[in-house]
């Protein structure tokens, strides 16, 4: 019978801190007779609970007794080069294991690793061993051969906590074999129900089984590591090292074994170039003594061989099948063969999952596959290692940030002298491989003339001629060609002059050899990249040929702050004389719409001196328009007493706070035609220059510069952008019945917006197109979506009111990079849709920042952000986001104008239409904000209290000395403050970020988000939703708000019980406080500031033993203030 040893990990309890931060991650690993095991890592816990049992197989010929099982508690640090921190470890002799049913909780105190170790705590565990059900297997010949051996001789399987990986998606459910019910009955009966099943909950083991053949050494060691290599695509990024540390380590002999676990110890993360480096040693050592011994080299070669063809004939046993440790069938060893084979194609693994039942214990065999939801680890961002071009021969590309994509281009200018065809309507054609394209059709002329450039990409070229070809509009008659050698066409780099089109003779290449073509046609054909000038506005292959598809780019309007101040009117007469006039002015500019209040005055001369501010674009079209209105005796109803329209040309500018002259303004009515006088209206009009528009959020504006050129600051550096490729991008809709995406870039960085080629019909689209900007201020940011063209495949209902879909946006802030480094990273495209957070694909981007002068940049630090009229004159919080809207429609509404058009819902995707919405993620998402915020001072209150109940003694006393030091010497305290600050600084460089920061799910919330909470945050304002559901959110929206509620009542409790100290609304509480700030103050007088400070800060620290768990009498006088909590009703 084969023997197992079982360990539980229960608990710690009391251990030190070394996270850096006064806790710990903590971690055990076990090792026993050269197996490892690892538990989970439970995250800033100084008493952490696993309540994890591990088991260890106890091969035949081992004794137990001579064996020592080594557990060691490490602290998980952040940084994948980081080395844990050791916490302390516990030996526990073979000698001292018990059967199973005499186990009991241990606590064993934590030992040093060495008399420099700082360790404290204990760990509880329960220690046995049991016999298991499975045939003992035969002792293994070699090290190499001993995993292979059959039964248990089957290397053990690697245990992880089902906390710790996480289990992809279950399709089917393998059933259980007779032998394998038999063999889970069996073990029940060994594995009875734990003594204290109510305090530790069910933990699920998983085992991936990783089984060895009885193969030679190198061919069994490339094996194993295929299969090693397929198990880590199966889990998560961040589970590969604990994968790699539970792995099995080999059974060798016993000086072997002692040296690897002393290189284990040493280098944990080195283990596979060390087990490298030990092959191509052996390999050595087998060439040298087949040289200097070779009878004592083929006897062991023999050896070996009879060694391997006896376990090869064991492993032809039908009652021997490895993949389920049980007496099997032929057929079931024959599935797990197949299975095996499936798994070195990059099948799905087997997965055993063993669960500790309170009476029994299970084993299921499941198939798993690969998830089809994306797993977080693809949310993050990737770097890349695109291949850039650098130059060309000794020529530097222009294109540098991205791949060099070669293009064949033709340019058909004109022809000459053609045949006479029955409509006279002609046109070029040019096939170029797979690719046919063809010019527009001029009619009635033999001399016709085109002037058109077509780009072919290389990748679509099938054969070694591109062939340019004439012929008749209506009849399609052929009339003429003439052909080219790919390789005979000369390839062209910028900044070379465009290359001269010449005439060639049309030749007849059609199977009709009798028919006679004559004339000419004049051509330019060559080889280029699409940095030449003439890719543009070319006919492209990958974009499909369309003008809409073509790059652009695009300039937003500068846009203006209009002031309207409207002062006064006089001799406006109402309707009804019987009532006293409630005029108010109403003043209208294009979309926008804004009304004075009512007149204070009421009186035929009413005032009112108020400010109404427009958001107005270059150049100015609309008309201002205000309207002297007058409230009549029916509600909701007013009459017009006259209006005004204003041209904006002639409204004067500002660029400082000055004063502007005001105007008088006749007011006219409009009846049938005919003007009439009816007043007149003192307005003060000027466009602030001085303010900078916001159309974007401020903590992510691509441009901070005042509307007013003169304010402009000089240019600072340089902003460079290599759009480079689309990865697996999400089919957007059906073409043909199949998926497909015609995907665009759409860049924007201060008034520059810039739109990528759309590459028809492809998930893997390559832009590699390149775009520059001057850079005003790096504190901004640069924004990137991905969009699908809906626009060019013709839909069945005309499709007037297709929208382009959003597959996601990137944001990069130009602050975080540094300059003259080019940053290749693949970012994930990330939307937030109805029914959760969605990965769309992956975009490439290449960015380089270069700065001009690196102290004008410093400069910049020290200097405001915005314009100093939002300083000086700053507008209120919801003005300006009621101006932000207005200011991004009416972007949107000038870019739609431009040809190729850039959308409305691109626009307003870009600049965040809906920022402002309610959201109740969102408002997650900034509670934790805050909270993580907060971490760091809570962090350092805990820190404090732990130095006062002197949780650790040494670090109490040196705490005690720094502060003596320091009211002796008080001058150090600054000095000092700022010194750590400075080196914390300093030490914080070497962990920087390496690369650009990107889109975060986890920090959005949207990966643990309700469905509910996305179906509200997409409802459009008013709801369409059921009264029901609106009553249910409503009632939700009462719960949030009562909390935060309840917090705000708090802290002005606290406000006003600070206040209750000198107000005498409590006459005795204020009397003691009098009393005791007099006795302070003598106190004070008397005695030296430094022994004041010396016995409060002893205080403070004192010892446990002189404290109390009871509140001091500060925090109970304070406490017993009253509030204005209980006049509320």
């Amino acid at each position: 019978m084969g023997r197992k040893l079982f360990v539980e990990v229960c608990n710690a309890a009391d251990l030190m801190p070394k996270d850096g931060q006064g806790s710990a991650s903590a971690y055990c690993t076990l090792e026993f007779d050269g197996q490892r095991r690892k538990t989970d890592t439970k995250a800033k816990d100084l008493n952490p609970v696993w309540n994890t049992v591990v088991e260890f197989p106890i091969l035949e010929g081992k004794n137990l007794e001579s064996e020592v099982l080594e557990l060691s508690v490490l602290c998980e640090k952040r940084g994948a080069q980081r080395k844990p921190g050791f916490l302390g470890k516990v030996k526990i002799p073979g000698r001292s294991i018990v059967k199973k049913g005499e186990e009991a909780l241990v606590y064993y105190p934590l030992e040093k690793r060495s008399m420099f170790s700082q360790v404290k705590g204990e760990i509880g565990l329960k220690v046995w061993w049991s016999d298991d059900p499975d045939p003992s297997p035969p002792a293994p010949a070699s090290p190499s051969a001993a995993a292979a051996a059959s039964g248990g001789g089957t290397p053990p399987a690697e245990e992880v906590t089902a906390k710790d990986a996480a289990v992809p998606e279950v399709t089917e459910e393998a059933p259980a074999a007779p032998a394998a019910a038999a063999a889970a009955a069996a073990a029940a009966e060994h594995h009875p129900a734990p003594s204290e099943p109510a305090e530790a909950p069910v933990e699920q083991v998983r085992e991936i089984q990783l089984e060895e053949m009885a193969e030679p050494k190198e061919e069994k060691h490339e094996e194993t590591e295929e299969r090693r290599e397929d198990a880590r695509e199966e889990v998560p990024m961040e589970r590969k090292e604990e994968q790699e540390e539970m792995r099995e380590i080999p059974n060798e002999s016993k000086e072997e074994k002692h040296e690897k676990e002393e290189e284990k110890r040493e280098e944990a993360r080195d283990e596979k170039k060390e087990e490298e480096k030990k092959k191509k040693e052996e390999k050595h050592e087998e060439k040298n003594e087949q040289k200097h011994e070779p009878k004592q080299y083929e006897e062991k070669k023999k050896e070996e061989k009879k060694e391997n063809k006896k376990e090869d004939k064991e492993e032809k046993k039908p009652e021997e099948t490895r993949e389920y440790r049980s007496v099997g069938r032929r057929e079931e060893q024959k599935d797990v063969k197949d299975q095996k084979i499936k798994e070195r194609k990059g099948d799905a693994p087997t997965i055993v999952i063993k669960r500790h039942d309170d009476e029994h214990e299970h084993e299921l065999s499941r198939k798993l596959v690969r998830s089809s939801t994306v797993p977080s680890t693809d949310f993050h961002l990737k770097e890349t290692t695109p291949a850039l071009a650098r130059g060309i021969g000794e020529r530097v590309v222009t294109y540098d940030l991205v791949e060099k994509m070669n293009y064949l281009f033709v340019k058909v200018v004109k022809a000459r002298a053609l045949m006479e065809s029955g409509s006279g309507s002609s046109y070029a054609r040019i096939v170029f491989g797979s690719l046919t394209a063809k010019t527009k059709e001029v009619g009635k002329s033999l001399f016709p003339e085109w002037h058109e450039i077509f780009a072919f990409s290389k990748d679509n070229s099938a054969g070694p001629v591109v062939e340019v070809s004439i012929w008749d509009h209506e009849t399609d008659q052929f009339m003429g060609a003439v052909g080219f050698d790919l390789q005979e066409i000369p390839f062209r780099v910028p900044p070379d002059s465009p290359l001269a089109p010449q005439w060639y003779r049309l030749e007849n290449i059609s199977k009709n050899a009798e028919k006679k073509v004559r004339g000419d046609v004049m051509l330019a054909i060559w080889w280029g990249t699409q940095a030449d000038e003439a890719f543009t506005e070319a006919w492209q292959s990958d974009s499909g040929g369309y003008a809409h598809t073509r790059a652009k780019v695009y300039l937003s309007p500068k846009l203006w702050y209009l002031r309207v101040n409207v002062i006064e009117a006089q001799e406006v007469q109402p309707m009804d004389r019987t009532r006293f006039p409630e005029v108010s002015v109403r003043a209208q500019l294009g979309f926008q719409i804004y009304k004075t209040k009512v007149a204070s005055n009421r009186n035929t001369s009413p005032q009112w001196n108020e400010d109404l501010l427009f958001v107005a674009s270059e150049p100015f079209e609309d008309e201002l328009l205000l309207v002297v209105q007058n409230k009549t005796a029916k509600p909701n109803e007013e009459e017009v007493l006259g209006m005004v329209k204003i041209a904006l040309a002639g409204i004067e500018k500002r660029i400082d706070h000055r004063q502007v002259n005001s105007k008088w303004f006749d007011l006219v009515r409009y009846n049938g035609g005919d003007k009439h006088f009816h007043g007149r209206l003192h307005l003060r009009l000027c466009f602030d220059g001085g303010y900078h528009v916001m159309d974007e959020a401020t903590h992510y504006s691509s441009c901070v510069r005042p509307t007013a050129k003169q304010l402009w600051r000089p240019v600072v550096g340089v902003l460079e952008l290599g759009i480079i490729r689309g990865k697996d991008v999400h089919p957007m809709k059906t073409v043909d019945g199949r998926g497909a995406t015609d995907a665009y870039c759409v860049a924007k960085y201060g008034q520059k917006w810039v739109r990528t080629r759309t590459i028809v019909d492809n998930l893997n689209p390559r832009w590699n197109e390149q775009y520059s900007w001057e850079v005003y201020d790096p504190c901004t940011v640069l924004t990137v979506g991905v969009f699908d063209n809906c626009h060019v495949h013709p839909h069945p209902e005309g499709g007037k009111d297709l929208k382009d879909l959003q597959i996601g946006k990137v944001r990069i802030r130009l602050s975080t990079l540094e300059s003259e480094r080019i940053y290749t990273n693949s970012h994930p495209l990330l939307m937030l849709q109805r029914s959760g957070v969605r990965k769309l694909g992956e975009i490439e981007l290449a960015v380089r920042y270069s700065s001009v002068s690196i102290v004008s940049v410093m400069g910049l630090y020290f200097r405001p952000l915005l314009p100093k009229m939002h300083y000086l004159h700053p507008l209120g919080v919801t003005q300006s986001e009621i101006l932000r809207i207005s200011a991004m429609r009416l972007v949107a509404i000038r870019l739609n104008r431009s040809e190729p058009p850039l959308r409305q819902e691109v626009v307003q995707f870009m600049l965040d239409a809906d920022f402002h919405v309610w959201s109740l993620r969102r408002s997650k998402v900034n509670y934790f904000r805050i909270m993580n915020l907060l971490a760091g001072p809570m962090a350092v209150g805990t820190w404090f209290h732990n130095i006062c109940h002197w949780k650790n003694p040494v670090t109490t006393l040196l705490v005690h000395i720094l502060f003596l030091i320091l009211v002796m010497f008080p001058e150090l305290i600054l000095p000092t403050l700022f010194l750590y600050l400075s080196l914390i600084g300093a030490w914080r460089y070497r962990y920087r970020p390496r690369s650009p920061p990107s889109m975060d799910g986890k920090l959005s919330q949207a990966e643990q988000v309700e469905p509910d909470e996305l179906d509200e945050e997409f409802d459009p304002i008013p709801t369409n939703k059921d009264p029901s559901v609106v009553k249910a959110r409503y009632d939700r929206l009462r719960i949030v708000s009562s909390r935060i509620q309840h917090v705000l009542g708090d802290i002005a409790t606290q406000g006003e019980r600070l206040t209750a100290l000198l107000s005498w609304r409590d006459p005795r509480a204020s009397g003691i406080m009098v009393a005791v700030c007099m006795t302070i103050a003598i106190f004070l007088y008397v005695v030296p500031l430094r022994v004041i400070v010396v016995i409060v800060g002893l205080y403070v620290l004192r010892h446990p033993k002189f404290r109390e768990r009871l509140p001091g009498w500060p925090i109970n006088f304070f406490r017993r203030l009253p509030s204005l909590a209980d006049r509320i009703l």
